[in-house]
């Protein structure tokens, strides 16, 4: 998993209609400093998360598993939303 604060919607007007009903934000990975790391991507939300939330991301086949039983054609997927975190 990794860390990421959303920063955008994705509006589609056509889709895949596996996609259907399925939102999609935009994600910035970043370090547990909060600093940016890495490019912005496009992220399926299973959870809920809204611009401006920190959230956990996965990438890879994982990212289609909290959608089952219906195969969501993605390789990232937003699976949780942190509500803190401290470092020691």
């Amino acid at each position: 998993m990794q860390l990421g604060k959303v920063v955008g919607n994705v509006v589609l007007n056509n889709k895949n209609e596996t996609l259907s009903g399925v939102t999609l934000l935009l994600v910035q990975p970043i370090s547990s400093a909060r600093e940016p790391v890495g490019r912005v991507i496009v992220a399926a939300d299973s959870v809920g998360a809204g611009v401006g939330e920190h959230v956990f991301f996965v990438r890879g086949k994982e990212a289609s598993f909290p959608f089952a039983p219906v195969e969501v054609p993605t390789d990232a997927g937003i699976v949780g939303i942190v509500d803190r975190w401290d470092l020691g």
